[in-house]
Parts: C-alpha cells; structure tokens; sequence
C-alpha cells in the first residue's frame, strides 16, 4: 500500500535562492516511450520543420523546505538537481493542462531522499552536491552515486540576459521561454489505480533571464539508458533567484484526464 502515500500528500513551501534550468531537445520517438499513460509529449516546430521533444535539467538551491504548515524557521536548506520531460495531460473538455514528468531527482539530503521517496514518485538518489556564487559567476556541482547524473555548470550572471545558445532549435527567445520550466504541474501514473497524480507548483513570480553557461562535465544522464547514443542539443539556459515557491498536495485524474 506504499503508493497511497506517494501521492504527494504534503503541501510544501521553500524559497528559491537560486535556479538553473537547463532544457536539452531530443527526437520526439526517444521521449514518447518513457511517458506513461495519459501523457502526451509537449513538442516545439523549428523553422525547418523538424519537431523536438525536451527534458530539462533543473538544478535548485533552496531554503528553508518544509511542509506547508510549519513556519520557514523549521525548513531546511537544500540543494535538488532533477531530470525532467516537458508533457501535457489532455483532459476531458478539450483543456490540456502543461506540465512535467520527473525521471530522475537527485539531493544533498539523506532525509529528504527517504522523505521523498516515501511520499512521492519523484525517485530521489542521493548525491554531492555544491553551490556557490563567485563574482558574477553560479556553479553548480553533482556527484551522483552511480556516476548517472553527474554535472558541472557555471552560469554567467552577469551577462544576462544571454542569446540562444548555439544550435538551440528555437526561433526566438519568446519561443524559448515556454520550456523554461518549472511549468505549473508534475504529472506522476500510478499504475495500481490507474490514475495520475497531478501536483500544481505555486509562485509568487517567475521573470527566468536567459544565461550563457559553460558545462565543464555535461549531464551524464544523457549518456546512460534510454538516452545513450543520442545527441541532445542545448536549447536553453535560464535562471531566477530569490524566489518563493510551493507545491500543493496531489490530486488524483483518471489517465482520461477526468477527477476522480
């Protein structure tokens, strides 16, 4: 009866001191076939034609983490790195709710990984992980136990607003911009019940400014399982700081979209 509690029955508060959001694009047939039931993939059409598909790597320094009802005092200051594709959950009605389907967490916290992993799907691991701010300069650092979700990245701040990256299929930064993330729902199929379990994010503001990056060690990720053999091209960079931010508890869908 585990996955009674793994819908993330805890409302949670935090604040952003900083995030980096990195968005890969990749061929629509490598991320269609790690979507559960009910999702579909949220794609974008370059200026030649050619449909992508993305998943974004988010990394997140926060303070202060806590269930919703205790105040911020008794957070604690964490540091999260996730793997996420870009969805949509058509429901009935016509309305496509837009959102994100986690494959793989990583954190700094041994018990935010057990807590996790006890009331969620988000599928913690856990890992070292740094973060700090030199000049004009955020890095971040991953070391993850099985070598899968290894990263070093330092974002020019300075510099922001930054261009595309090289490559980026998008056409402009408008465009870019609507696979930022985080976007305001996590989709996780709980296959017992046949259900999926939407969480909505809560924000006080999201202005994301595009950053130029330098990966010294790119994601690992991209380099094991269903994405070794893929060439992922950097779309994005963004970062936002200082941010409040939450999620509320879940609630159940039918894979059709309707509540149950």
């Amino acid at each position: 009866m585990k996955y009674l509690l793994q819908r993330h029955p805890v409302p949670v508060r935090t604040r952003f001191a900083h995030s980096l959001v990195l968005t890969y694009a990749l061929p629509p047939e490598v991320l269609e076939p790690l979507l559960p039931p009910g999702l579909t993939l949220d794609t974008y059409t370059d200026p030649s034609g050619t449909e992508h598909g993305f998943v974004a790597a988010a990394l997140v320094d926060t303070r202060d983490l806590r269930p919703a009802f205790l105040p911020a005092g008794l957070g604690a200051d964490l540091l999260l790195t996730g793997y996420r594709i870009f969805t949509r959950f058509p429901t009935p009605g016509g309305r496509s709710m837009r959102g994100l389907k986690i494959l793989r967490s990583d954190t700094d916290s041994r018990t935010m990984a057990l807590g996790g992993n006890l009331l969620t799907r988000y599928h913690y691991r856990l890992a070292r992980i740094g973060s700090r701010v030199v000049g004009d300069t955020l890095e971040f650092r991953v070391l993850s136990r099985d070598g899968r979700a290894d990263l070093h990245v330092r974002a020019d701040l300075a510099g922001a607003p930054a261009d595309l990256p090289d490559g980026s299929p998008f056409a402009c930064a408008k465009d870019a911009r609507r696979f930022a993330g985080p976007l305001p729902y996590t989709f996780e199929h709980e296959p017992q019940t046949g259900s999926v379990i939407v969480v909505k994010a809560t924000r006080a503001h999201w202005e994301p400014t595009p950053v130029a990056v330098e990966l010294p060690t790119p994601p690992a990720f991209f380099a094991h399982g269903p994405f070794a053999g893929t060439t992922p091209v950097l779309a994005n960079a963004f970062h936002v700081a200082d941010l409040d931010y939450g999620w509320e508890a879940g609630r159940r869908r039918a894979e059709d979209g309707a509540e149950r």
